[in-house]
């Protein structure tokens, strides 16, 4: 019978050609005492227990040396792992796991996220994504533990987003919600136990926009636009109510001149629908001008995407003089103009592609109209509209009655 306590322990040696031994105790089974020669010849001595999991797998596992673990602190941890194993727990396997989380960097982890989201989200959506996880607005976790990064680390990143943008908070509350998105993703991967965003303040948005353009204004803008890809794009944005990027990034295939049409493919709409526009003669006339480029889908920009040249409306903006306008008016413009012509709310909800309302909810569900017709009859009112407002063409546009 060997019972492993400090006197015998202390006694434990090798004999002959034996340079390595594990000796087991015989009241507590599982635990043990590893003997063996270092490379310099040393006699060392390291606790250890030894069980086999639930699945069948011998695992062995060190759990403090001798003499600077006692043989009644050793016995005592080795109890405790022992009894894990008897209630189907592996802890060598969670420790081995905890060793792999500590060492996966937060970068490492926002690669694999961004591989797996580029094949669920519109280009658009993916490359925020990117640049919120990857640039700079992160900067100070890029390096650190995915697991030892704590809510103190994510609100000094906010607050120096929130001070850098002079308080506005647009593009810290973004951030804020792509890096919870990813943590709440590394939680359902394992990669880490919870989400250290969940804890810190939530920042709050501004007052929403409600900048609409005045006629006046829209002639202005109009009348400026140059015979360029952002001119085009400016204009096709108020005639048709579409998302900025959506006409920035708008290819050939996605136009039918012949019928006069405009279908943008899921992936590219916000909501996640095909969305199909029946042009104006007046947008048509503004795509016709566009020159295709040989190889090349897209009608705006030079380089491999669509156009990107978005810093060339800052200079038109402050040219005009128009106070406190962005391209994003321009579709909060085409919706309330539509409106005041009498267009119902549910015809220019389904112009501007949003799911809510007639479409929200169970209401969606059961009502499938595409309101084709409605639609195109009230773009090219609309468009009427704008030529009457930007040529002063005698053309005569009566409002829909409500």
């Amino acid at each position: 019978m060997t019972t492993l306590d400090q006197k015998t322990v202390t006694a434990l040696t090798l004999q002959g050609d034996d340079r390595d031994h594990i000796f087991r105790d015989d009241d507590l089974h599982g635990f043990g005492i590893r003997v063996r020669f270092d490379q310099k010849g040393r006699l060392c001595k390291t606790w250890c227990v030894q069980y086999r999991t639930a699945e069948g797998k011998q695992r062995r596992q060190n759990i403090g040396k001798f003499p600077r673990m006692n043989a009644a602190t050793a016995r005592t941890e080795a109890g405790a792992w022992l009894n894990r194993v008897h209630d189907g727990v592996d802890p060598a396997g969670e420790r081995e796991a905890k060793g792999k989380a500590e060492t996966l960097k937060f970068s490492k982890a926002v690669e694999q996220y961004l591989e797996l989201k580029r094949l669920k989200v519109r280009d658009s959506t993916f490359k925020n994504t990117e640049l919120y996880l990857t640039g700079r607005y992160f900067q100070p976790l890029h390096n650190k533990s995915l697991v030892k990064i704590t809510q103190s680390d994510v609100a000094s990143c906010l607050n120096a987003l929130l001070v850098a943008a002079g308080g506005k908070p647009a593009t810290a509350q973004q951030a804020q919600k792509s890096l919870s998105a990813f943590f709440v993703w590394a939680m359902r991967q394992g990669h880490c136990g919870e989400n250290p965003v969940a804890r810190t303040e939530q920042i709050k948005p501004n007052k929403p926009r409600e900048r609409v353009l005045s006629e006046d204004e829209i002639r202005t803008v109009w009348n400026a636009c140059e015979d360029d890809d952002l001119g085009r794009i400016i204009k096709l944005l108020l005639l048709t109510g579409c998302r900025a990027d959506e006409i920035g990034g708008l290819r050939w295939s996605e136009i039918d001149l012949d019928q006069g049409t405009l279908t943008l493919p899921p992936e590219r709409c916000k909501n996640g629908r095909t969305h199909t526009l029946s042009l104006s003669p007046l947008a048509l006339q503004i795509l016709k001008q566009a020159k295709k480029r040989d190889g090349r889908d897209f009608l705006f920009g030079k380089w491999a995407g669509g156009f990107t040249s978005w810093a060339k409306q800052k200079g038109l903006i402050e040219r005009l003089g128009i106070a406190h306008w962005t391209i994003h008016d321009l579709r909060r413009t085409t919706a309330t103009s539509m409106a005041e012509l009498g267009i119902e709310p549910h015809i220019v909800e389904a112009i501007l592609n949003h799911v809510s309302g007639h479409k929200g909810g169970i209401a969606g569900i059961y009502n499938r109209a595409s309101y084709a017709k409605q639609m195109k009859t009230a773009l090219a009112l609309w468009a009427d509209k704008v030529d009457s407002i930007v040529n002063g063409n005698a053309r005569k546009v009566v409002p829909l009655r409500a």
